[in-house]
């Protein structure tokens, strides 16, 4: 959503790195690059002129004069006027004292409210809660349907005795005001502490959908009204939320679609212009696909800064913590990492959802742009039908798979012999990375320059290593300088040739597709436990 905002303050912020000092004129350009960087992302003209306004008042006082590194200052106070303009503070739903807590959603019709009603109860059922929904829009056709739907998919139950209309042609007849103040009663009887009320939506905003919420509030004294908002919907985000401001009074912002690619001002205007915080953010279609609205990480998100601390609570919420105990005793113990412990934290990752929304949460991810795009996520479960098309043998000891081994493992998977051996290679690199790890060496340096874009990532599936990064031109490349000493020069020469030999003898026994030739292989050199020799036949 917000990568060519980003990008540009990005950008603009390069140029004053290394300054000891800024000038006004400095500070003068960076303010016009921010102006228009955020005019581009479609925010409101009078949030980006206060907002401008109020970085140009700070930039030019003392704690940019005074500060040892003006250029980050600068950033700093850019990134604190964002977390001003996004809200401020987190915040989340305020139960009532007295259950059921009531929660309304109001918003315009394809905003997506049906479906975050889904996903707000998935989110408050896993919490503990005993949430119901309530079906009170029954004048878009199949409403009713889609809201029973995503009960059933989140196991939340679904509170509607009208069935709403089928099509564009029907009349609604039934009265959301009396659904909606029957679901509530349905919840004390059964004993639900949570009601999430769905209303109906327009097209546009006009007083017979104003009216309407306004009737369900009053009638069942919602205790939280959130208003549901397409991020995507450009400069038209802040006067549909004014009029809904005005009508209902909402208590708080949920951005719906916030995973697309339009620009992005809604997000940046609606807290400023109506003074409601943002409390929650629909990033896709899965159920899982809602998070709580972080206006200190967001503005670091934008600032390409990353997001550490949403990655460390997702890996919480959906690492396993048996497994994760496992892992850290065969690192005290300086066990040999397998392509057992790789598959399992191959699947611990798969928990936590996208692959490339995780890797985009990460520091300086807009710098690995091109690499995250090019990202294969359908690469892990390949990863997975390689291994589990390995012996059991052949997992805990990947030194024994020759050329044979790895065309069986590709037919029995489905991919070619070639992603096994990209596969064996990652997995000898995390190998070394885990072993240096427990070793307390700590992160080794990753292939292609520590991490810098362009570099691989050990053990990474979907990611080349070292993609675009450029290879030596023949003969141009760093050789190793010869001995001075004649003698040494000699035996210098004689082992480079027997290495040669080596390697040539390797291509045609084929045991450069992992251990040497089948009739070269001695089981003692792996040391293994009494009885897997049965294996190696």
């Amino acid at each position: 959503m917000f990568n060519s905002l980003s990008d540009r303050l990005t950008a603009t912020f390069k140029n004053l790195r290394g300054k000891g000092r800024l000038t006004e004129a400095d500070i003068d350009g960076t303010a016009r690059e921010i102006r228009r960087a955020l005019l581009d992302a479609d925010v409101a003209v009078p949030v980006v002129r206060e907002f401008i306004a109020r970085v140009k008042a700070r930039a030019l006082g003392s704690e940019v004069a005074e500060a040892l590194n003006p250029g980050q200052q600068v950033v700093k106070i850019v990134n604190e006027e964002l977390v001003g303009i996004l809200g401020g503070q987190t915040r989340e739903l305020q139960f009532a004292k007295q259950p059921p807590t009531i929660i309304m959603l109001a918003g315009l019709q394809g905003a997506g409210k049906t479906t975050l009603a889904g996903k707000l109860a998935y989110r408050l059922k896993n919490q503990g809660h005993t949430p119901l929904l309530v079906a009170c829009d029954l004048q878009r056709p199949n409403a009713v349907n889609q809201l029973q739907v995503g009960g059933r998919r989140a196991g939340v139950p679904v509170y509607a005795p009208h069935p709403g209309v089928s099509s564009e042609e029907e009349t609604p007849t039934g009265d959301p005001v009396g659904v909606a103040r029957d679901g509530v009663a349905e919840a004390g009887e059964k004993l639900h502490d949570v009601v999430i009320i769905d209303t109906a939506g327009r097209l546009g905003v006009d007083s017979e959908l104003m009216q309407q919420a306004a009737d369900i509030k009053a009638a069942v004294g919602a205790h939280e009204v959130l208003f549901v908002i397409d991020a995507m919907i450009g400069q038209d985000a802040v006067t549909t939320a004014q009029a809904f401001n005005e009508g209902v009074d909402f208590t708080g912002v949920v951005l719906s679609k916030l995973d697309g690619d339009a620009r992005g001002g809604a997000a940046l205007s609606v807290a400023s212009v109506t003074g409601k915080p943002v409390m929650y953010a629909s990033t896709g279609e899965g159920l899982k696909d809602f998070e709580v609205f972080h206006p200190d990480r967001m503005a670091r998100r934008i600032l390409d800064m990353g997001d550490v601390l949403s990655l460390i609570e997702q890996a919480e919420a959906s690492w396993d913590k048996a497994e994760a105990a496992k892992m850290a005793q065969k690192f005290a113990g300086r066990e040999d990492f397998t392509l057992e412990d790789f598959l399992a934290q191959m699947q611990q990752l798969k928990k936590m959802g996208s692959m490339k929304k995780l890797l985009g949460m990460m520091p300086g991810a807009q710098g690995m742009r091109e690499q995250l795009d090019q990202f294969d996520e359908s690469s892990i479960g390949r990863v997975e039908a390689i291994i589990y098309s390995m012996t059991p043998h052949e997992r805990v000891a990947p030194k024994i798979i020759n050329g044979s081994r790895r065309a069986r493992i590709a037919r029995g998977s489905g991919v070619h012999v070639s992603e096994v051996n990209q596969l064996l290679e990652r997995f000898t690199q995390a190998q070394k990375m885990m072993k240096k790890m427990a070793g307390g060496g700590g992160m080794p340096q990753m292939p292609g320059g520590g991490g810098a874009p362009g570099g691989g990532m050990p053990g990474m599936p979907g990611m080349g290593a070292g993609k675009g990064r450029k290879k030596p031109a023949k003969g141009k490349g760093k050789k190793k300088a010869k001995s001075g000493n004649p003698a040494r020069a000699a035996q210098e020469a004689q082992e480079a040739e027997r290495r040669k030999a080596e390697a040539a003898k390797k291509r045609m026994d084929g045991s450069s597709f992992g251990a040497a030739g089948d009739d070269a292989f001695d089981p003692a050199q792996l040391n293994l436990p009494k009885g897997f020799e049965k294996y190696l036949k």
